[in-house]
């Protein structure tokens, strides 16, 4: 069925399940949980050992009987429960006082557009496991675009991309609703596994999984002009296994990510044929909002500005802008609009 915003108002939490960062806003207190969804479990006695920011340290340095879990995959919860240990001890004593004053306690949690509804129902058995009594479920582009600020409330055209860690979401919005949307399974993680693999072919070096985001800020400055034109970048040596630094062109990293990026602008480009002249006539001058954990990616901004010719703009905090407007439905703070993409299930 289709929920109001009426019905978003009653919600006392709203919830942002990502893949790489797990975001919850409680009503008339704010962001309260903004944490990597990932866990730690140890394999002998099935307790957690640690979730979130210290869980997320552990990938790649654990002995054999722990083992470091993401229960959440492109959005989507693939394991409910290992999901609900995860966001209790997140939430930990945040929430448990909402909990007892409100038993029948509402939650509305962001879904990936177009999600199947086996996996719409595992983000409501995760929530009603932690005790709510009733889920709206919220559309993420929906939820991005309100978080944006983004006038999608008019008959005008608006479009955002929401990069993700798993997956890039394109959509056009006008009147509230979705006119045409896409789902392109790249995202943080594809760029990082181009990255390493790029650095192995070439350097036969093995870079930890966890080095590779300092390397795109890295470029980021290279990018700007601010920053050498090679770095210096430390791992292991393929052949021999042992430590080893090499020194890394820039512009071959960005060649290397340059692939699986032209996916993003494929998929705008398919977004864009299937609208309306009219609406793509709008988006000459509003452009595209870029939002999104992964919108900050080197390059990516600057290759989608370039080759489409619209102007492109990068969202405020954009990592949070679902969860933002999530919130602001929650708080009552959004404008009034044709909320078609919100789906209720109780």
């Amino acid at each position: 069925m289709t929920a109001s915003l009426d019905q978003l108002r009653r919600c006392s939490v709203a919830v942002d399940l990502g893949a790489a960062r797990t975001r919850v806003y409680l009503k008339n207190t704010g962001l309260v949980v903004d944490e990597p969804s990932v866990a730690a479990v140890d394999c002998h006695t099935g307790s957690l050992v640690a979730v979130g920011e210290t869980a997320e340290r552990m990938i790649g340095r654990t002995p054999d009987h722990i083992r470091v879990v993401r229960p959440i995959a492109s959005g989507i919860v693939v394991d409910v429960e290992m999901a609900q240990r995860m966001l209790r001890h997140l939430i930990g004593d945040k929430l448990s006082k909402a909990w007892r004053r409100k038993p029948i306690m509402r939650a509305a949690v962001c879904v990936p557009h177009g999600s199947e509804p086996m996996a719409q129902r595992a983000a409501v058995e995760t929530l009603t496991g932690l005790g709510a009594r009733r889920v709206e479920l919220v559309d993420t582009l929906i939820a991005a675009a309100v978080g944006c600020g983004l006038p999608v409330e008019y008959p005008e055209a608006t479009m955002i991309v929401v990069c993700g860690a798993a997956t890039t979401q394109i959509a056009v919005l006008s009147l509230g609703a979705i006119v045409a949307a896409e789902t392109i399974p790249v995202g943080g993680e594809v760029i990082d596994r181009a990255v390493i693999q790029h650095l192995r072919n070439q350097h036969a070096l093995m870079l930890p999984s966890q080095a590779v985001r300092p390397l795109h800020r890295m470029l980021e400055t290279t990018a700007t002009g601010q920053g050498p034109s090679s770095i210096e970048v430390h791992g292991m040596d393929a052949a021999s296994a042992l430590a080893r630094s090499v020194r890394v062109d820039t512009e071959s990293v960005r060649l290397a990510i340059r692939t699986p990026l032209n996916s993003v602008l494929d998929g705008i480009r398919a977004v864009l044929r299937r609208c309306p002249p009219d609406l793509v006539a709008d988006l000459a001058d509003r452009g595209i909002t870029l939002a999104g954990g992964s919108a900050l990616l080197p390059g990516l901004d600057t290759m989608l500005r370039t080759t489409t010719g619209m102007p492109l703009v990068v969202a405020d905090s954009p990592g949070n802008c679902a969860v933002r407007g999530l919130g602001a439905m929650v708080e009552g703070k959004a404008r009034p609009m044709a909320l078609e993409s919100v789906q209720s299930i109780g």
